[in-house]
């Protein structure tokens, strides 16, 4: 087990901010998360963070999965002057965009169009059970590491079907198909500027431009990112009718978009 105290970081609010949708908690009261293949347990306890790792694994792995070395105070002081986010930030305060694998959010975020979180979750729960390699984590228990793009690619269509995902087994089935033979490189993406790197995922089919920005935001980390949801869309419409201020989050526009879509879920006053 390796502890460390942490500032502005709450695993709850993560685990629950619609980002990631292979962490969750477990009946031992711990936030669990698969990630880059590997396994690991997370409990907080005000700002104690405990993991069920060594230090060397956090080190190289975990604490840039978890954004643990970045600067989210800098975030706080752009937005003194503007209610919303204000309000937004406080709400969400905690929250991080984590570094996730580029290839696992390009078939996530696929499957999360007309979707909602829980189903979104179970259907990749289900692809991975069956395609993904099987492991054990520190208990002994069993988990799944994700499809990779050739395991997905040899999968039929009506099978994909079968895992509950409808109309997005045709996307999933040919995103897979081109990246496994070539015709979509992956780490020539992972290389690209934001605005380069989200025009090309353009050329995945089924990728829409919320689903591009999704992808960049999650999974290639480009914080410029700033994904539309109908749960955005209510932010902007009814906060900044005459238009967001971009150019004053230049650079943390993904981060004031993650407040944003928390407090607009969750937040009831």
């Amino acid at each position: 087990m390796y502890q460390l105290e942490v500032h502005n970081f709450d695993i709850e609010k993560i685990c629950y901010s619609g980002q990631c949708f292979r962490m969750k908690k477990n009946s031992r009261g711990c936030f669990e998360v698969v990630a880059y293949g590997e396994y690991v347990e997370m409990k907080q306890e005000g700002d104690l963070l405990t993991l069920s790792c060594t230090e060397q694994e956090f080190e190289t792995r975990w604490k840039s999965y978890l954004a643990l070395d970045e600067d989210y105070d800098k975030v706080e002081e752009r937005i003194l002057d503007d209610a919303y986010m204000k309000a937004a930030m406080e709400y969400g305060w905690g929250i991080r965009i984590l570094k996730q694998d580029f290839w696992e959010m390009i078939i996530s975020f696929l499957i999360s169009q007309q979707n909602n979180i829980p189903r979104i979750r179970t259907c990749i729960q289900t692809i991975c059970e069956r395609y993904g390699q099987a492991k054990k984590n520190l208990y002994g228990e069993p988990y799944y590491v994700f499809p990779t793009p050739q395991a997905l690619a040899n999968v039929e269509v009506v099978d994909l079907r079968d895992c509950n995902l409808g109309y997005r087994s045709r996307y999933i089935s040919r995103t897979a198909e081109a990246v496994a033979y070539g015709e979509f490189d992956l780490n020539a993406v992972r290389k690209m500027e934001y605005e380069q790197a989200r025009e090309e995922l353009l050329k995945l089919y089924g990728v829409g431009i919320k689903v591009s920005e999704c992808i960049c935001l999650y999974g290639l980390h480009h914080l410029r990112a700033f994904p539309v949801d109908t749960h955005i869309r209510h932010v902007l419409d009814e906060n900044y009718p005459n238009g967001f201020p971009f150019e004053k989050y230049k650079g943390v526009e993904g981060i004031v978009q993650q407040y944003s879509f928390y407090y607009d879920l969750f937040h009831k006053g």
